[in-house]
């Protein structure tokens, strides 16, 4: 009895497993097949991925998701496009604070640099929500800018809506020298007027205030103070080239703007450590250093070449006449590299244009580059009007290739972290945008730049500036292709606009 029992249930029990079965495959749900793994829009294969926020340094899969980093994983992962990446880094985008070239022609080398983001931080543009309307739409990589004292000026004093000064036309360019924004002292009620101007700049989308003081000397320490008093009101940085030498020497602009910080309470970035210091670098650095372990907010950055670049015409060549030719002979015309004397430096004044400044020592360039907390940042000039230094095109590169591989002077990962998760964390308070690059991580922004570490390096020279950085071989920006196996990608335009909270 027991015998035919135990048949009984074990024959209802296949006839129920069977019909449950069929119930199951019914809905679609069969148990009896594994679950299809996720299929990704890319999947970038077998890099040595890069984070230099986590310190993670391994060979790892990364799927990418509607412009998002959706996973980074050792297990094999499917996309409906891939990108091969055995023997290359697979790094966050690089976030260049201090990018003139905000222009197509230069953003096309920038990206061929690794750049994903590239703003106009110290010069700034006036007005701000038009400027940054005019490049909706068109931006091969992302882009922004703060508002500009200098172009604020113009506004102020000449009438003028300069927008982005370093990409204006030779015609608008000549409308606003002639004008006398550089030169002319302000009013205390002047200058409330232009913090009114400059706060506007603010709520169109400013990422803070950028300051030229030393193309603007009619400026007087009380006008900066008042609008780093501004700065510090509206929460956001000022990010400032350094009065001229000649008002203090060349620590005084340093001195300047750290007592500007510590009585207004205004965070501060300092542009181009090596322009502005030169062989004094070791002593600013101190400077700085003392000032932040104390609770102040300053940074600084720097880009990797012993020659500077700026505009003939500006207040910044104002003490250079009356000089001998040799002392001319530092000054290189970027148009077509020669080297100038006291008739072609008169002439060129005249007329306008790019110069390349010779004459720092490599040595203190290098003990720059190295520093752990000195942000990369390319000053890079517009290529759009022709030949022009070869920041603008070459710094990253040279940092990786020559100062990090070939020189050795600091490790890949902290090269890494002072192109990438540095300037991010400058700007995220701002710009809440910026935590997502930087990094990456599962749910950062898909900026990534995929290069080879044996074969990275800038090729970009003084006498020709163009030349695209050699060893970048994939650059997306937000997911979308811009440098695909060393080549640029034509027809796409994925940069977006990084703005502030007003």
């Amino acid at each position: 009895m027991m015998k035919t029992l135990t048949g009984i249930h074990r024959h209802q029990g296949t006839f129920c497993l069977a019909l449950a079965l069929l119930w199951v495959e019914t809905l679609g749900l069969s148990g009896c097949t594994e679950t299809p793994a996720p299929e990704f829009d890319l999947v970038i294969l077998g890099g040595r991925v890069m984070d230099p926020e986590t310190g993670l340094d391994a060979v790892r899969n990364v799927g990418i998701d509607d412009g998002r980093i959706a996973m980074i994983s050792e297990q094999s992962l499917v996309g409906r496009d891939t990108i091969e990446a055995t023997g290359l880094v697979v790094a966050p985008g690089f976030i260049d604070l201090h990018a003139h070239g905000q222009d197509p022609v230069s953003n096309r080398l920038q990206a061929q640099d690794g750049v994903t983001t590239a703003l106009e931080m110290e010069v700034g543009v006036y007005p701000v929500g038009a400027w940054l309307a005019s490049r909706e739409g068109t931006a091969l990589i992302h882009y922004g800018a703060t508002v500009g004292h200098w172009p604020a000026r113009v506004k102020l004093v000449d009438g003028l809506d300069v927008g982005h000064w370093p990409t204006v036309s030779a015609e608008e360019a000549s409308r606003m020298d002639a004008g006398n924004y550089a030169y002319e002292p302000l009013s205390e009620d002047r200058i409330d007027e232009l913090g009114q101007l400059m706060e506007t700049g603010l709520q169109e989308g400013a990422l803070g205030l950028g300051f030229g003081i030393t193309y603007t000397p009619g400026a007087s320490r009380l006008e900066i103070m008042r609008l780093f008093q501004l700065a510090e009101r509206q929460g956001v940085a000022a990010y400032v080239h350094l009065r001229a030498e000649d008002s203090g020497g060349i620590l005084g602009g340093f001195q300047e703007v750290i007592a500007l910080a510590a009585s207004t309470g205004a965070s501060v970035h300092i542009v181009h450590l090596n322009s502005s210091a030169d062989e004094e670098a070791r002593v600013a650095m101190e400077m700085i250093r003392g000032a932040v372990s104390r609770g102040l907010d300053i940074t600084t950055e720097s880009y990797p070449y012993t020659a500077g670049s700026t505009a003939i015409e500006s207040a910044y060549f104002d003490s250079w006449e009356g000089l001998s030719d040799d002392e001319y002979g530092r000054l290189q015309w970027a148009a077509t590299g020669e080297r100038l004397t006291a008739e072609s430096f008169t002439r060129y004044r005249e007329e306008g244009g790019w110069v390349i400044i010779h004459g720092r020592q490599e040595d203190t360039n290098e003990w720059i580059v190295a520093q752990p907390d000195v942000i990369v940042a390319s000053d890079g000039i517009p290529f759009l009007f022709g030949p022009a230094h070869p920041r603008g095109a070459g710094t990253y590169a040279r940092v990786l290739g020559h100062y990090s591989r070939d020189r050795q002077a600091l490790t890949l990962m902290d090269a890494l972290s002072k192109m990438t998760i540095q300037p991010a964390r400058r700007l995220e308070a701002v710009a809440p945008v910026m935590q997502g690059k930087g990094r990456v991580q599962e749910g950062a922004d898909a900026d990534l730049t995929l290069f080879d570490p044996a074969r990275i390096l800038d090729r970009s020279t003084y006498t020709r500036g163009d030349i695209p950085s050699e060893g970048i071989q994939h650059v997306l920006v937000g997911g979308t292709p811009v440098v695909r196996d060393g080549q640029l990608v034509e027809g796409v335009f994925p940069g977006r606009a990084i703005t502030g909270a007003p």
